[in-house]
């Protein structure tokens, strides 16, 4: 699952070998464009309900270690959902990166009253690239490209739909290919044959959280099960010292709250995150690490860390935010943040410590118009392994444009009901 939720994004460079050489600063350009796509390939896939609101967002992204060598992580993607698509009752959402395009078309009421229908393909370059990071180390030898190819079939239910915060069920059915090619790989290591991954996924998500930069509130419970079976699979690496399982599982679930408080403007955010699995292998296993919370829909945020820097079969995370205006007209905010997690290593990847444990400070600005804001911080990583000690050191940049900017939306609303724009959020309030 690689980073959980949306299903993640990830990227990389061109191949190395395959007829085609970069010099160094062509490659670190192509390697932006890879780390958007494989963002985007893995984490904008997982949406309970089709959007009812119109969004035209361009977001930017990069986590930068300040100790250590890590993967460029970092994204650029223009998210477009426009509602009344063609006709009244189609939804239209895409996600377009540099070398990626993720899309679905969807129907509402198309099975009826309160079921939902979409049809979605993606694919592109880089999206399933593999690093392979051990004990603080990204091994080079060992990682490579991944390129895809996708389609998906997706079933949203709504049960209550005279309720204030909807209760969503999702059916999925996706055919997912991935193509390999060596980057830096290690000419000894065999890389895994392509295959095809048949993903059958299935959830129930209460509320939901806007997929924008700070949302003022969102409250969510969810749970999702999914089961991925893959041909073919087998053996691949150093002398088949790895394996590509035929059939994996994976189950996780997210409970959320994010406040601001109506007068003073300060807000909070707090989740708890945990997910398990069956069977996984590299390509499943659960990424937890650096500070890009959008890049994905559970973004496994740990401050510090190299981006994905953990791999679990299963984990539990306790993250909490609080936000400070620093004017009178709330436009720059000062935000720490804190994560602890507990990890329960993916076999082969094991380190010392299940305890993981990151802080970090960030400093955020909004303009005037809401239609854009940004967003710097530092983070310190307590257990992350650095050389012969502990402590990693890392910086976050993200930026978020709204070209569609309006007050009052919400995608908490079920996708074949008109939009109510704030009737969760002030049944939030009335907690307070």
């Amino acid at each position: 699952m690689r980073s959980c939720g949306w299903d993640n994004f990830h990227w990389r460079t061109l191949a190395r070998r395959g007829g085609i050489c970069l010099n160094p600063a062509v490659r670190k350009h192509f390697c932006l464009l890879a780390v958007t796509t494989a963002l985007l390939g893995k984490g904008w896939n997982a949406e309970a309900q089709l959007d009812p609101e119109k969004r035209a967002l361009f977001e930017v992204g990069y986590n930068q270690a300040l100790r250590g060598e890590q993967p460029v992580a970092g994204y650029a993607y223009l998210y477009l959902n426009e509602p009344d698509y063609i006709l009244t009752n189609t939804v239209l959402r895409l996600a377009i990166a540099p070398v990626y395009l993720d899309s679905e078309l969807g129907f509402r009421n198309l099975l009826g009253p309160n079921t939902d229908v979409g049809f979605g393909i993606a694919g592109g370059g880089y999206a399933d690239d593999y690093y392979e990071l051990h004990e603080g180390k990204y091994l080079k030898d060992q990682s490579f490209h991944g390129h895809v190819a996708e389609g998906t079939f997706s079933v949203y239910h709504l049960f209550n739909p005279d309720q204030r915060i909807p209760l969503n069920g999702v059916f999925r059915v996706q055919e997912h290919y991935s193509f390999y090619a060596p980057d830096q790989t290690a000419d000894s290591f065999v890389l895994p044959r392509d295959h095809s991954t048949i993903n059958l996924r299935t959830g129930l998500r209460w509320g939901g959280r806007p997929p924008v930069f700070h949302p003022d509130l969102a409250f969510e419970l969810a749970a999702w099960y999914e089961e991925q079976f893959r041909a073919p699979s087998g053996p691949y690496g150093y002398s088949d010292d790895r394996e590509v399982q035929k059939i994996s599982g994976l189950y996780w679930g997210r409970a959320l709250l994010i406040y601001t408080f109506p007068q003073s403007k300060q807000s909070f955010s707090v989740s708890l995150t945990g997910g398990g699995s069956i069977d996984p292998d590299r390509f499943d296993a659960y990424r937890i690490g650096g500070d890009l919370p959008l890049a994905a829909e559970y973004p496994l945020v740990l401050p510090g860390y190299f981006y994905q820097e953990l791999s679990a079969r299963s984990f539990a995370a306790f993250t909490a935010e609080y936000s400070f205006p620093l004017d009178a007209a709330h436009r720059w905010t000062v935000s720490p943040i804190g994560t602890a997690a507990f990890v329960d290593y993916l076999p082969g990847l094991e380190q010392p410590g299940n305890f993981n444990s990151g802080l970090g400070v960030g400093v955020g600005y909004r303009s005037k118009t809401g239609m854009w804001q940004t967003f710097a911080s530092y983070g310190y990583g307590f257990e992350a392994i650095r050389g012969n000690g502990r402590g990693g050191q890392s910086i976050a940049f993200m930026c978020q444009v709204d070209l569609d900017a309006r007050p009052g939306r919400t995608t908490l609303r079920p996708g074949n009901a008109p939009p109510q724009p704030l009737s969760t959020f002030r049944f939030l309030r009335d907690l307070f």
